[in-house]
């Protein structure tokens, strides 16, 4: 079983105060307006109680809607694995850089996760397994426990799945109802009889299959930094991930009779 490690005392200051020796970018993911957004950071400064971040110029520069005690999550990559915070926004200050964007003081985190980097390696759904899945836009004032009859609904299978991303074929004819850089809900059931797997996910791409008779959204997953519920969520992908792999390598794996799996 693929773990998720939780790391506690000095050991989340040390990571943040290496990220700052060494300008080791991160990424913050946060809700505004209802909608999510994505943005690339460098750490810059740690004190006691805090940690402050500089934004990324971008090409096309946008407002990054953000607000005092705005609940945020931090990624930083690192050669085992990636390690997510949670904190929240304790104040906005200017950059010295007449060229940056302004930083972004941060609660100094108590804790941390670190993800193994296996599991950010995309495994393909087992050979026999027919694993559906449901996509609706995302409407982030409804919650994904209780879709309403008025949804949009894409039908989908799993292609593959990593604690980062997924690939998902759809129907050609459902091509124009998902577009690039959309947010959407996605729900799918990894095993017989084993409760959904939910998340919130962004579409990077959109590309035809090899027979052309289906496209292929490439989607990030997003937002599981940002909260508890959200880490329990990449735990299970974590473990999904895990679990499929194991039965690809396995020789002498046979999906048997009826056991597809399905979205409940």
């Amino acid at each position: 079983m693929s773990e998720i490690l939780t790391l506690r005392g000095a050991e989340p200051r040390a990571i943040l105060e290496a990220a700052v020796q060494e300008r080791i970018p991160a990424v913050m993911s946060y809700l505004s307006r209802g909608k999510w957004h994505i943005a690339k950071v460098i750490p810059t400064e740690i004190g006691a109680t805090r940690v402050v971040v500089e934004l990324v110029p971008r090409k096309k520069p946008h407002p990054i809607n953000i607000r005092c005690e705005q609940p945020v999550g931090l990624s930083l990559k690192q050669r085992n694995g990636k390690v997510i915070f949670e904190t929240v926004v304790m104040g906005l200050e200017p950059s010295q850089d007449p060229l940056g964007r302004g930083k972004i003081v941060l609660t100094m985190p108590d804790r941390a996760e670190l993800v193994e980097r296996r599991s950010f390696f995309r495994v393909d759904v087992p050979v026999g397994m027919e694993v559906k899945v449901v996509l609706w836009p995302h409407r982030l004032e409804q919650d994904a426990d209780n879709v309403g009859k008025d949804t949009t609904y894409i039908a989908g299978q799993l292609v593959d799945i990593s604690a980062g991303g997924t690939q998902i074929a759809i129907d050609s004819s459902d091509k124009s109802a998902a577009k690039s850089g959309q947010f959407i809900g996605v729900r799918f059931t990894p095993m017989p009889f084993e409760r959904p797997v939910m998340f919130d996910g962004q579409v990077r791409n959109i590309l035809p299959t090899a027979d052309g008779k289906k496209v292929c959204l490439g989607v990030q997953i997003i937002g599981l930094e940002t909260s508890s519920k959200g880490r329990q969520t990449l735990e299970r992908l974590c473990d999904v991930v895990e679990k499929y792999y194991q039965m690809n390598q396995s020789a002498g794996y046979k999906q048997p009779a009826g056991e597809g799996s399905s979205v409940d």
